[in-house]
């Protein structure tokens, strides 16, 4: 029987076990912001030295569809969430027969898949990239009318410019296809992108909805390299990103904290990716808003009022530290911890690589310019 604490309005209150699938340094985010709160937490992940499983209460070492560790999050959970999208969706059905899963498996099913996500994001009139699916060789073929250059994506388990091959032209599909593991792909078309921008909002059971303000996003080799808030957007700018993207929520029924990301080319606004959890771009409201994105993650999970996502600070930018900066071991924290517009968060992961996110750096001064110039 699992311990949900519950009040007549049906929230879920401390000290309630709260579950996530998911080990990293967005899980060790949430497990901090609900251990603050007064919340208890077990962690799935299979990783023993994981961020998140370091500071959960309980920390199942097992794979994402074991069958006993399910058994036991639902035995013992309020309500499970999950910091990835790629969560097995047998193993989500099967928490969902016993204890509320948020966001839902039938949100996860369409963002863990870009033809899936594509496709609702159609279906719902929302502007996307032009794109083909490559799944047989017929496609391929088809593709020859396709406008290039394009970028030739798996439909799983890319990120941070993971499984994406560059194609100039048809003439390189079928290699490109090759090279990914002739696996289910999207092709999309290369834009000439004015700016990336993502909005981080939240969604509880009854539809209630808030917005962070919209980022400004730079990105080298695929990563996130850098954002800011608030972007320069003008006139309605950021009330019209935030109706757009609470729609696609109310759209996917999404319960939850989810990323929007989205390109400006030339006047139109298409949405490149749907992010069921936290986000990179996110983090920023750690240590610029009342209430961070984890926390957020929480009340909607929990069924509670959504908190304040204003901004506390004129300006905000986030860099992320990677592994690289190890190459010639650890990194001198003076400078950084020296300036008080400075934060420094680390991630506690033991081992440094290069392209792993190891920690972020955020600086809240003056105006975004300024914030993202020092932080650099």
């Amino acid at each position: 029987m699992n311990d949900a604490v519950r009040n007549d309005t049906g929230m879920i209150t401390p000290p309630a076990m709260l579950g996530i699938l998911g080990g990293g340094q967005l899980g060790r985010y949430f497990v901090m912001a609900a251990r603050t709160m007064g919340y208890r937490t077990t962690v799935l992940e299979p990783d023993p030295h994981s961020p998140a499983g370091k500071v959960a209460h309980v920390h199942l070492v097992a794979a994402y569809d074991d069958t006993a560790a399910l058994e036991q999050l639902a035995a013992t959970c309020a309500v499970v969430t999950t910091e990835f999208e790629n969560a097995p969706a047998a193993a989500m059905a099967q928490l969902a027969a016993h204890v509320p899963v948020r966001p839902s498996a039938d949100a996860l099913a369409i963002t863990q898949d870009r033809i899936a996500e594509k496709q609702f994001l159609v279906d719902i009139g929302v502007s996307i990239a032009p794109y083909v699916a490559i799944i047989t060789d017929d496609d391929v073929r088809a593709a020859s009318t396709f406008t290039f250059p394009a970028v030739l994506k798996t439909a799983r388990l890319g990120y941070d410019g993971k499984g994406q091959v560059r194609c100039p032209s048809h003439a390189e599909l079928d290699a490109a296809w090759e090279q990914l593991g002739r696996v289910p792909c999207v092709l999309e078309q290369r834009l000439a992108l004015q700016r990336e921008l993502s909005v981080v909002l939240a969604r509880t059971v009854d539809g209630t909805t808030a917005c962070y303000p919209v980022s400004q996003n730079q990105h080298v080799h695929g990563v996130l390299d850098v954002s800011y808030a608030p972007a320069n957007l003008p006139g309605s700018g950021q009330a019209d990103a935030a109706e757009l993207c609470t729609y696609i929520a109310d759209e996917l029924q999404f319960v939850g904290v989810m990323a929007v990301e989205m390109f400006v080319v030339g006047r139109d606004v298409l949405v490149n990716e749907l992010a069921p959890r936290p986000h990179n771009s996110g983090h920023y409201t750690l240590d610029a808003c009342l209430t961070s994105q984890f926390e957020q993650q929480v009340r909607a999970v929990c069924g509670l009022p959504l908190g304040d996502t204003r901004l506390l600070v004129p300006g905000v930018a986030m860099v992320n530290l990677l592994g690289d900066l190890w190459a010639n071991g650890e990194p001198k924290w003076e400078r950084a911890l020296a300036s008080p517009a400075a934060h420094l968060h680390l991630y506690g992961k033991p081992e440094p690589r290069p392209g792993r996110k190891m920690g972020h750096l955020t600086v809240t001064t003056g105006t975004p310019m300024g914030a993202t110039s020092l932080a650099r």
